[in-house]
Formats: C-alpha cells, sequence, structure tokens
C-alpha cells in the first residue's frame, strides 16, 4: 500500500487529500451541530446550506497556504503552524458569513466550534499520513539501530526530529551532564546521567551513539570518545557549530568522527596574529594547491583576505576543484580577492620563473611534491626532479622576482630517511638552507648578487611535521574503507609509531612559521608522543561498535592483518636531525639549526644529481642523496609490486 501511494501522480495525491478535507469539513459541521444542540443532528434544509459552505470557504483558503505542496512524510511543526493559520483564517469568515446570513437554526457559535473541530481532523489526518508514508518500505522496527544521542540540547533534539522522519534508527534516549536535564523527557524519551552510558548500552541493546555537541570543547569530546571506545557500540558525530551555517540539523549531517577525534589529544591551538601576518592586501602564491595540504593552505589564507591569490598544480582536476571551492568561499564571505589558478609544473623552471615575474608574490608557499614513499622508491628520477628540482627552480624563480618569504612544506620523512620520498625531501631543506646561506653572506659583505636581476633578501624557511590524519595517502581514509568492506585492516608492522597531525594544525603550522622565518628555518610542531597505527587502528574499530578478530578473541568482527614494512618504511618517525631546538614566539613551534651544505659545495651535488635523474641511473642517484644526506643509505632499489 505505501509503495501504491508514493508512485501516484502529484495532482492525484493532491486531488486525494483535497476529497479528505471536503470530507472531514462535513464531518466536523455535523460533529459542531450535534454538540451545540446537544442532540445526533439530521440537518435541515437550512443547515445544509452550512455543510455546503464550510468545504467551499475552506479549500481556497487551504491552497493559498500551500497546504496541499506539503509533503506529508515529511511534515513537521512548520506543516502543523500552516494548518492552524489556515483554519484561523477560515474560521473568521465562517463566523462572519453566518452573522451576515442570519439563517434559522443556525447558531452562530458554529463559527468558532467547527473550525476547532476541523483542525483537530486535519492535523490528525496529517500525522496519520506522516506515521503511514514516512517509514522505507521493508524495514521492520527490529532492523533499525537502536539510537543514544549524547546531547540534550538543541542540536541533539533537532536530530531526534530529523531521524524520527527518516526511520533509520530507533531513538531510545539522550544522554547529558547537565543536572537540570536529567531525569526528565524530550518528546517521551528519557534523559540520562552520562555516567550511566555502559549500563544503558547493555540493558537497552544500543548499537550507535550520536555525539550531538557540537559547542563541546574538544577536550570534552576527547573525554567523552575515549570513555565510549571499549563500548560495543558504532560511535558517529555531527558536524561543528561552524559546519551548521544553517542552523539546520538533518540526517546527511551525522557523519563518521572527525580525524581530530581519533588524534587523541588537543590540537595545538594557532597564533591569530602569526596566521594573519605577511597575508592581508598581498599577492600570496600557493604551489600543490590541488593537494590536501596545499587546498587547506589556500582556504586559511583566503580568509585572511590577500589581494591575489595564486593556485599552481599540474593536477588538471584538483586545481579545477579547489578553485571553484575558493570561489564561492569568495563571493559567500564577500571578499575583494582575485583567486588565480594556473596549470604548470615546478620541474618547468622556465615556466615559474615568467609566473613570479608576472604575478610577483610576496610569499610563496611551496607544498609541491611527491610523497608517497612506496611510489617515489620505484620511481626515483621523477621523485628526484620533482622533489628537488622542483624546489631549487621554484625558489631560483622566487628569489628573481623578489618575492618577500619562501616557504617549504617539509616532512618528518626528511630525519635520517630510509626512503628515497625523504632523502629527496631532504635535499630541497638543504637546498634552501644553502640559498639562505648565501643570502645572508651576501647581505653581510654588502655583495651584489652574481646573477643579474636576482634578490638575495628572499626569506627561506622550512616546515616539518609528521603525518596528516585525514589527507590523501593518509591511513585514516585506508582504515575507513576497509572497515567498510568487513576487513581485514592492514598494518605493515605492529610496532608502527608515527606523528600525527590534523590538516588544520598543518596548515596553521605553515602559515605561523613562515611568519616566524629569518632565513634557512627548519621548523617543527611539538606533538606529544607518536601514535602506534596498531593502537589508532584498534581505536577506530571499536569507535565503530566491532571488535578485533585476534587469538584472544576468533570471532571478532574485524580482522587487522600484518603486512611487512614497504620499501624504505621505518619502524619509528623523527622530527630533528640534532639536538636543542629553540623555541619560538609560539610556545608549541621550534627552530631547529640543522646542519647543511655550503651553496659551492652543494651545487656540485645537485649538479650530478641532476645528470643521473635525466639517465634514470638509480645507482648514481642513490649515491648522491647518500653523500648529502644524513644517515641515508644506499639499499638496492626495489620495484613496487
Amino acid at each position: 500500500m505505501q509503495l501504491q501511494v508514493l508512485t501516484w501522480s502529484r495532482t492525484i495525491k493532491q486531488l486525494v487529500v483535497i476529497a479528505l478535507d471536503v470530507s472531514l469539513g462535513l464531518v466536523a459541521t455535523w460533529i459542531a451541530f450535534s454538540l451545540r444542540l446537544d442532540t445526533l443532528h439530521i440537518p435541515t434544509a437550512v443547515q445544509l446550506r452550512v455543510y455546503g459552505l464550510a468545504p467551499l470557504l475552506a479549500i481556497p483558503v487551504f491552497v493559498r497556504f500551500g497546504l496541499y505542496r506539503a509533503i506529508f512524510r515529511y511534515s513537521g511543526q512548520t506543516a502543523l503552524v500552516a494548518t492552524a493559520k489556515a483554519i484561523a483564517v477560515y474560521s473568521v469568515g465562517l463566523t462572519a458569513l453566518l452573522f451576515f446570513t442570519q439563517w434559522t437554526m443556525v447558531p452562530r457559535s458554529l463559527g468558532i466550534l467547527q473550525p476547532l473541530i476541523f483542525l483537530v481532523l486535519v492535523g490528525s489526518s496529517r500525522a496519520v499520513a506522516r506515521f503511514l508514508l514516512a517509514g522505507l518500505p521493508g524495514t521492520s522496527p527490529t532492523s533499525l539501530g537502536r539510537l543514544l544521542i549524547f546531547g540534550a540540547g538543541t542540536a541533539g533534539v533537532q536530530t531526534a526530529v530529523a531521524l524520527s522522519v527518516a526511520r533509520q534508527f530507533r531513538l531510545l534516549g539522550f544522554v547529558d551532564d547537565d543536572p537540570a536535564k536529567i531525569g526528565r523527557s524530550i518528546n517521551g524519551l528519557p534523559v540520562w546521567p552520562a555516567q550511566t552510558v555502559a549500563q544503558r548500552v547493555v540493558n537497552e541493546g544500543i548499537t550507535d551513539i550520536l555525539l550531538a555537541m557540537p559547542k563541546a570543547s574538544r577536550e570534552r569530546r576527547n573525554t567523552i570518545i575515549e570513555s565510549l571506545k571499549d563500548l560495543p557500540v558504532h560511535v558517529r558525530t555531527l558536524p561543528s557549530m561552524s559546519d551548521l551555517a544553517s542552523g539546520e540539523v538533518t540526517v546527511q549531517d551525522v557523519r563518521e568522527l572527525d580525524p581530530e577525534d581519533l588524534l587523541g589529544r588537543l590540537p595545538v591551538a594557532p597564533d591569530a596574529r602569526l596566521l594573519a601576518r605577511d597575508l592581508a592586501g598581498q599577492v600570496v602564491m600557493v604551489t600543490g594547491a590541488g593537494g590536501s595540504i596545499g587546498a587547506e593552505l589556500a582556504r586559511y589564507i583566503l580568509a585572511q583576505a590577500p589581494r591575489q591569490l595564486v593556485l599552481l598544480d599540474h593536477h588538471e582536476y584538483g586545481l579545477y576543484a579547489v578553485a571553484q571551492e575558493l570561489e564561492a568561499l569568495r563571493a559567500l564571505q564577500g571578499l575583494a580577492v582575485d583567486v588565480v589558478a594556473l596549470l604548470g609544473s615546478v620541474t618547468d623552471a622556465e615556466h615559474m620563473r615568467a609566473i613570479c615575474q608576472r604575478h610577483r608574490p610576496a610569499t610563496v608557499y611551496h607544498a609541491a611534491a611527491y610523497k608517497h614513499v612506496p611510489l617515489v622508491e620505484s620511481n626515483i628520477g621523477q621523485g628526484v626532479l620533482n622533489n628537488v628540482f622542483g624546489t631549487w627552480h621554484m625558489a631560483q624563480a622566487a628569489r628573481a622576482a623578489g618575492v618577500g618569504r619562501f616557504v617549504l612544506v617539509s616532512t618528518d620523512k626528511a630525519v635520517r630517511p630510509t626512503n628515497v620520498m625523504g632523502a629527496t625531501k631532504r635535499m630541497a631543506e638543504l637546498v634552501l638552507q644553502a640559498l639562505a646561506a648565501q643570502a645572508q653572506a651576501a647581505a653581510a659583505a654588502d655583495a651584489h648578487p652574481s646573477e643579474p636581476g636576482q634578490i638575495p633578501n628572499t626569506c627561506f624557511s622550512m616546515v616539518r611535521f609528521g603525518n596528516v590524519l585525514g589527507s590523501s595517502g593518509s591511513v585514516v581514509p585506508l582504515f575507513r574503507q576497509q572497515l567498510a568492506h568487513g576487513g581485514p585492516i592492514t598494518l605493515t608492522h605492529p610496532e608502527v609509531t608515527r606523528y600525527f597531525m590534523t590538516i588544520p594544525e598543518a596548515v596553521q603550522l605553515v602559515l605561523q612559521a613562515g611568519a616566524m622565518g629569518q632565513g634557512g628555518d627548519v621548523f617543527v610542531l611539538d606533538m606529544g608522543e607518536p601514535v602506534k597505527i596498531f593502537d589508532l587502528a584498534v581505536r577506530m574499530v571499536h569507535l565503530s561498535g566491532l571488535s578485533v578478530r585476534d587469538s584472544a578473541r576468533p570471532d571478532g568482527d574485524i580482522e587487522i592483518a600484518v603486512t611487512g614494512l614497504r620499501p624504505g618504511e621505518k619502524l619509528y618517525e623523527e622530527l630533528l636531525i640534532g639536538d636543542n631546538p629553540e623555541p619560538t614566539e609560539h610556545p608549541r613551534i621550534l627552530r631547529a639549526r640543522e646542519a647543511m651544505l655550503p651553496w659551492d659545495e652543494l651545487q656540485l651535488h645537485l649538479d650530478r644529481l641532476q645528470a643521473a635523474a635525466r639517465a634514470d641511473d638509480h645507482a648514481a642517484m642513490r649515491a648522491v642523496l647518500s653523500a648529502c644526506v644524513q644517515g641515508f643509505g644506499a639499499p638496492a632499489a626495489v620495484t613496487m609490486r
């Protein structure tokens, strides 16, 4: 029956509802007469005029108020208010007509009594229709997830209303730590204290918990998530308040936990003063703008209202997507920012020089790089050309164009690397360190640059951070995909540990550190203790309401399979090569003064490395990298399978 009704055309549905309202109007009139005259009513000829008048007056008013445009299975409080307003107008019209006509045996009070009964009947009909049509065909109550909403505030209540329409869950109650709400009920559902969650999960058979606390602090969220991680429930969340711009909560807003929730520590707070420095009203350029870090950099920079934001990437779709997003943000926020999207590769030195000369950026954030360890391990030549010489070309172009600041986005894999990707990133750091030292020496000697047009006062700095949760290539999207397919979760080694940070943390670090650069600086973020990848995988399994399958629990849901270390992969990552990092203006950002090679010496190595890369001579490239990069050996090349 549900399917048949839902397949009717819109016109047929409207005619059926109009016919229903006409019938309800007649019934309401009969009940009103019977109540007013205190007897079962048999209408006279004159009284039949009221029976005809009621629907003739009501239907046009209902049409005017849009009651026949509503979709009953999604209707709620707004539709009920519209119905009440329409019947109020109808009541005024009916009362006026009854007083004007002065029909005998027709009480004037009928103009009040009949509309009240009519309102009850029409409202009830809509409620019954919503109840019958809102459920998904083929879904029985026993197949619905049993849900608990953590947070009995506005967001939680709005979510409960949305879920009642979608019928995806059976909501059993709310949990809150506000004493004023505990023990009370919301829409007939109890509000329980937060400390009884474990008991409720067992007693009520809870399968899912939704965190509906968009205003809660990150510390509070982390505490709650930690308390839930050992319960056999799937934990989901609503977006933050900044994402709920419309103030409306829908079922589509419910999502998996944020990467910040999986981090297990408080994100490092940014310094707004450092974020805004050297950006407002300036021309700013981001290379690799189509990638995860580059795109997020561009979003933050746009918010600081630069005069022009230049986006560079060789990936056409990635560049297009971020440019379209930024144009929409610019229009929404009313920013007078010229967003320029440029296709090009940083390995093309002449093109990079032309771009910098044309746009004259004040600051360049260089995020363009190949960063996937196994891919670079089996494509060494392209990794060297892009990561090392792409950085060199961009740095030369920036210096020739008089760029004030050039910030390289680096990685913790550059510290005593065991893989080519890390070695190329450390080599890129060495290039910038040498260029910075060369400029400082020239300035100290009051010398002029050796190349015409070059200005040796570009401030080169590097920002080094660990793995970014949620970025392309991160383990979090991979683990979620594997969880969705029922496992197994693949892990290279049970003891692998990594420093983790969120995309916003990484981007804020880059912007803040770039503002503090003095020339040749290597900045790192104090990220606390590294995280074991195995522990992260277990946390994600538990927060999905599943259990780990192992020797102790062979009937578990998800297996964690160890596949062995990949080519060039390390068990542990580091952030510093040297010791005793220096503090900076930001309490969680450190400055490392690390060993470097003079430009004259480094340039000889670069010439040999470039020749080897163009010849795709793996052994020669490894030899040069080994000679320049501390801790990098020269193992045999491994072909990716």
